[in-house]
C-alpha cells in the first residue's frame, strides 16, 4: 500500500467517508463532524501508520486533507 493510500485510508476510517470526497475542499470547516476529537484521533493515526511523532503546531495545523498532505512531506514522507 503506497503512503497515499494510507493517508486516505486514515482519512475515510476517522471520517467515516469515501475516497472520492478527499481533496482540496475536505477540511475543518466543510465537514461536517470534524471537531477536535475527530482532529485528535486523526492525528494519533497519522503518528501510528506513519511511525513519526507529530510537533504541536502540525497537530493544530492538521485541519484539512491538504494539510495533512503537507505535513507529512515535511516529515519526509512521499506521498
Amino acid at each position: 500500500m503506497s503512503n497515499i493510500e494510507k493517508l486516505n485510508d486514515l482519512f475515510c476510517e476517522v471520517f467515516n467517508c469515501e475516497v472520492s470526497a478527499l481533496g482540496a475542499g475536505f477540511d475543518n470547516k466543510s465537514v461536517e463532524g470534524w471537531d477536535s476529537v475527530r482532529q485528535l484521533s486523526l492525528t494519533a493515526a497519522i503518528e501510528d501508520a506513519f511511525d513519526i511523532m507529530l510537533d504541536p503546531e502540525d497537530i493544530i495545523g492538521c485541519n484539512s486533507y491538504e494539510g495533512a498532505k503537507q505535513i507529512l512531506t515535511k516529515y519526509d514522507i512521499e506521498l
